[in-house]
C-alpha cells in the first residue's frame, strides 16, 4: 500500500510541475493559429564558441521575398530550438509572437523567430540584450537567412520582455532595420534587469511603433507606460481591446498581456504600418 500510495504521490507532483511548465509557456502543445500552411526550418549562424539560431517561415514554395519581419518572443526569451528525428523542437510555443508567427505570412514576407543565443540559455538578462554583442548576434543570423532569401526590408518585433531584445536588434542592425514594434512591453525593471528604462530612442525616431492592450494588469508593463513611452518618442500607440479566452496570472501570455483573440487583428495592424506608415487608435470593439 506504501509503495501505491509513494507511485500516486509522485504522479501528482509530475502532474502538477507540467502544468506549471504549461501555465509559463514552457511546455505547450499550442499549434501555430491560422489555418496556414507553412515552410519552416531552423536558421543558425555558427559564433566564436555559440550559436544563435532561429524558425525561418514562409509559405510553401516561395523562395523570393520584399519583406522580413523578426519576432523576439517574451520571458524567458529561450526557445532551445532543435531539431530531433526531422521535426522542429523548442519551448515557448504558447508564447503570443511564437503561436502567431504564421499570422504574418503572405506571398512577400518571411517570418524569423528568433530563439537565445545557446550561451544564453540558462539567464539571458536585460544587460546582455543591451549590450554591443548581442545585436552582432542577430546580425550574424539576419546574415544566414540573407544568403538564402534575399530580404532587404526588416521589422522588428518584440513581445513583452522580447522588446527589450527587439531594441537592442534594431539599434544595432539600423542598415536592415525599417521598422520596430513593442508589444506588451517591458517598461519597468525586473529581476532580470531594467527592460526598457533609461535608453536612448533618438535612434529610431520615425521607425516606432507602440501596440499595448488597454486592460494589460502586469506590473511590469502597464499600459499607462506605453501612452507614456510613445508620447516621449512621438511615435504611434496602438491600443487593444477585447479578447478571448483570456486567463492566468496578469503577466502570463493566456491574460490580456499576450492579447489571446486579439492576436490576428493586432499584429495585421502592426504588419499594415510597417508598408503604408498609417496605423489605427485602436483595434477591437
Amino acid at each position: 500500500m506504501s509503495v501505491f500510495r509513494s507511485a500516486i504521490a509522485s504522479l501528482r507532483l509530475s502532474l502538477a510541475a507540467l502544468l506549471a511548465l504549461l501555465a509559463c509557456g514552457v511546455v505547450s502543445a499550442q499549434a501555430p493559429l491560422g489555418n496556414v500552411a507553412a515552410d519552416e526550418g531552423i536558421v543558425t549562424a555558427q559564433l566564436d564558441g555559440y550559436t544563435i539560431s532561429g524558425i525561418v517561415s514562409r509559405l510553401p514554395g516561395k523562395v523570393s521575398f520584399k519583406y522580413g519581419i523578426v519576432l523576439f518572443p517574451g520571458h524567458p526569451s529561450i526557445m532551445r530550438l532543435r531539431e530531433e528525428d526531422g521535426r522542429l523542437v523548442f519551448e515557448l510555443q504558447g508564447n503570443t509572437l511564437v503561436r502567431s508567427r504564421r499570422l504574418l505570412l503572405d506571398e512577400d514576407t518571411l517570418v524569423l523567430t528568433v530563439d537565445a543565443p545557446s550561451d544564453e540559455w540558462s539567464v539571458f538578462s536585460h544587460n546582455f540584450r543591451r549590450g554591443s554583442r548581442y545585436g552582432q548576434d542577430v546580425r550574424a543570423l539576419l546574415t544566414e537567412v540573407m544568403k538564402r532569401y534575399p530580404v532587404a526590408d526588416w521589422t522588428m518585433i518584440g513581445h513583452s520582455e522580447g522588446a527589450v531584445s527587439a531594441y537592442a536588434a534594431a539599434v544595432a542592425n539600423l542598415d536592415l532595420t525599417r521598422h520596430v514594434a513593442l508589444v506588451s512591453a517591458l517598461y519597468l525593471p525586473t529581476r532580470n534587469g531594467p527592460a526598457l528604462s533609461g535608453l536612448d530612442w533618438r535612434m529610431l525616431s520615425g521607425r516606432l511603433l507602440f501596440v499595448h492592450h488597454e486592460s494589460d494588469a502586469c506590473q511590469y508593463t502597464p499600459y499607462l507606460s506605453a501612452r507614456q513611452f510613445a508620447a516621449d518618442t512621438g511615435s504611434p500607440l496602438l491600443t487593444v481591446r477585447g479578447g478571448s479566452g483570456q486567463r492566468g496570472d496578469a503577466c502570463r501570455t493566456w491574460s490580456a498581456h499576450g492579447l489571446p483573440g486579439m492576436e490576428e487583428a493586432a499584429l495585421g495592424a502592426v504588419k499594415t504600418w510597417s508598408r503604408t506608415g498609417t496605423v489605427p487608435a485602436t483595434v477591437g470593439p
